[in-house]
């Protein structure tokens, strides 16, 4: 007789099914239907085909069936075929050409903000490669005490002092991150401990904040002032964006200290033994190297020809960042060489980031993207809103979509060119620019889950808190958010002329 054992009897876990196939077939499928509709009277076959590789896009990048540098390649290829064969809107007798598509959908690798963005990994990876932004981080936290009130305070200052010279949020997460979770180790707590949880969300949530904040923050910023300037021909110095967005995020980083303290309570109200680890990892990282001292001059000077970028000198961000990275990549005077920099870059991120352009480019190039606005925020009666309704309506509607796009520099892509087209169509004498703008604030609010943004992941993968510990602090700090906007919108930018 057979004996069944437990283990036998017991229900076995079901694997995860792998959706990724399915998805892509979605995708395609989506296109194709798109593509074959009849095409309507106001909208050119270009424009329409230009909206079905803008499904295809959205799709990919919501469930991240393939890579975003493989979604890049594709959506390239789709571009040059699909518009190719497409009739050009000025004369419906002749086709494109895949040349002539081809030359579109390559527009946004000659975009100055897609040169930012390669030039912001570039500095990046220098605070990398020199520990600098560790340094930095570890140098704040010691100052601030061992007091776990003070430590969340020392954690939203060193999301915001970062966020000046580390325009990467990725890079700023990684830096702080792995230091708090060593303080919680010290004081004998696991990773998934309250104290673990306050301390890494905190973190991650300051760093959101203040990729609003400031400028070169975050890549979508870069998205959002690429169109920006293609479209409307105006630039947003450092400076202005600086005036625009750092009030909010100064209110939200006070906001955020405040719910952190509410929501999460920690096991210890003093964490023993915490400014000792800081000071033997500083320890660790022995004196200032001469590479790290000359990285400081550098950022120093970068952040001072930011800030006074069409003030005191006429060199735009691009430029003077540029120029910075070729004197850090200059032997004897730079801090790294290029054998140490190609294999720290993720080249993927420079061709998703300009192929986004290229989309949106393309939407608004073959008014695809005026159509969209009109028959999407048409049917919502925005035309006939008032501007804070408009702006609360938008507001809104741009948080919920964010809950399917793990990338922001996507959902940039995807929404600014429409957000554009809506300026020309709304019925509101309203500032262009400061209203795409504020939208572009709203993309950045990563405050709901893990998988909002690539610095929520990271930290998430450190096991430290669970998506409802996140969703705790994302939920009132996403409320909060909201109606600064709308406050903001009511009084502070309307006097200073962004609205």
């Amino acid at each position: 007789m057979r004996v069944t054992t437990t283990e036998e009897t017991a229900p076995q876990p079901k694997e995860k099914r792998n959706l990724k196939g399915l998805w892509i077939v979605l995708a395609f499928a989506v296109l194709i239907v798109i593509v074959l509709l009849p095409n309507p009277a106001d909208l050119p076959v270009t424009g329409q085909r230009a909206l079905a590789i803008l499904a295809f896009a959205v799709i990919l990048w919501v469930t991240e069936a393939v890579p975003y540098p493989v979604s890049a390649a594709m959506i390239l290829g789709l571009a040059a075929v699909l518009l190719g064969l497409a009739p050009i809107m000025e004369n419906p007798d002749e086709m494109l050409g895949t040349k002539g598509a081809l030359k579109m959908a390559l527009t946004g690798f000659s975009s100055p903000a897609v040169a930012l963005v390669a030039a912001a990994l570039f500095l990046a990876t220098a605070m990398q490669t020199t520990n600098l932004h560790k340094r930095l981080a570890l140098y704040i936290l010691s100052k601030v005490g061992v007091k776990t009130g003070a430590i969340i305070f020392g954690s939203i200052l060193v999301s915001l002092v970062l966020a000046f010279f580390v325009p990467s949020a990725t890079a700023r997460a990684g830096a702080v991150v792995p230091i708090l979770l060593g303080m919680v180790a010290a004081f004998g707590l696991p990773t998934n401990s309250r104290l673990g949880a306050l301390l890494v969300i905190t973190a991650v949530q300051s760093v959101s904040i203040w990729n609003v904040g400031i400028k070169t923050g975050a890549a979508q910023n870069m998205v959002a002032l690429g169109f920006i300037e293609k479209e409307f021909g105006v630039s947003v110095a450092w400076s202005s964006w600086f005036l625009y967005a750092a009030p909010w995020s100064i209110l939200m980083s006070i906001a955020l200290y405040f719910i952190m303290k509410m929501i999460i309570k920690p096991e210890t109200k003093v964490v023993e033994g915490g400014k000792e680890l800081i000071q033997s990892q500083l320890g660790k990282l022995g004196k200032m190297k001469p590479t790290e001292l000359r990285l400081i001059i550098v950022a120093l000077a970068l952040l001072f020809l930011w800030a006074t970028e069409e003030k005191l000198h006429p060199f735009d961000t691009t430029t003077v960042t540029i120029v910075a990275i070729a004197i850090l990549l200059t032997p004897k005077i730079g801090v790294y060489d290029w054998k140490t920099v190609q294999n720290m870059i993720p080249w993927g991120t420079i061709l998703v980031f300009a192929v986004g352009i290229s989309l949106g480019t393309i939407l608004l190039d073959t008014t695809g993207a005026q159509w969209l606005s009109d028959k999407v925020f048409g049917a919502m009666g925005l035309d006939n809103m008032p501007l804070l309704a408009t702006i609360a309506l938008l507001s809104l509607f741009n948080i919920l979509i964010h809950l399917g796009f793990a990338s922001a520099t996507s959902l940039s892509s995807a929404l600014i060119p429409i957000f554009i087209a809506l300026t020309t169509t709304i019925s509101l004498d309203v500032n262009e620019v400061g209203f795409v703008l504020i939208q572009q604030f709203v993309i950045s609010f990563g405050f709901l889950l893990p998988v909002s943004a690539p610095q929520n992941m990271l930290a998430y993968g450190t096991g430290a808190f669970t998506v409802k510990d996140f969703l705790k602090s994302g939920v009132p700090l996403t409320i909060v958010g909201y109606l600064l906007i709308l406050l903001f919108s009511a009084t502070y930018w309307k006097w200073i002329g962004l609205l």
